[in-house]
């Protein structure tokens, strides 16, 4: 599915309705620039965790936020640890102050919308944590909810089995088979259509394309 880049403008002002705070940036680097003078300290965040983001790696956050032995983080990536301690790790995640992560698509209305393999990303997004950070490529933006769908089923996930190595049929055609493989990563579905309470969650929609 080719992918339309869709107004950041008419999707700030969408997000905005329903209750979002929304920043765009330029690129990566601006929008690391507006999580560290803008949203952390309006936040004023305590502990703090991520889920799985390529669009959030490439702003550069999550590495600076790592590098300061001052914030304490709930690290739920660490190769070191075991599976085991990984699940729990993500479990304690959703007790955080500041919580981080990407997105799967964004509807031009201003919905949020997210597939999971095991739920901890979405399980964050939609409650648990005092505030939320979704780091948004300009791509992810699509015009409603089955452009949605289609482009996660048929772009996102199979991309993402693939750059997980995982032995599933979307990651050898890159498209969805809807298939009972153990290492299946579509499993939880979420949609976001307000943001309650109001203000939680904080959108930064950077221009152009990133992540998947």
């Amino acid at each position: 599915m080719s992918e339309k880049c869709l107004s950041l403008q008419e999707c700030r002002a969408a997000l905005t309705a329903n209750g979002f705070d929304v920043y765009i940036a330029r690129d990566p680097v601006h929008a690391r620039q507006i999580f560290f003078e803008k949203i952390l300290p309006e936040v004023k965040s305590g502990l703090v965790s991520w889920a799985d983001s390529m669009t959030m790696e490439e702003t550069g956050v999550l590495a600076e936020l790592l590098a300061n032995t001052e914030i304490e983080m709930i690290k739920t990536f660490d190769p070191e640890a075991e599976r085991g301690e990984i699940i729990e790790r993500r479990r304690q995640a959703l007790l955080a102050d500041l919580f981080l992560t990407g997105c799967n698509a964004v509807t031009a209305n201003g919905k949020l919308v997210n597939l999971d393999m095991i739920g901890n990303r979405i399980g964050g997004i939609s409650f648990g944590p005092k505030k939320v950070v979704l780091f948004v490529g300009q791509n992810k933006i699509v015009p409603d909810l089955e452009s949605a769908f289609a482009r996660i089923r048929n772009r996102a996930a199979p991309l993402n089995a693939m750059r997980q190595d995982f032995p599933t049929p979307c990651a050898k055609t890159g498209r969805c088979h809807d298939c009972n493989s153990p290492k299946r990563i579509c499993n939880t579905w979420s949609i976001l259509d307000k943001c309650f309470p109001a203000g939680r969650t904080k959108v930064v929609l950077i221009e152009g394309a990133f992540g998947l």
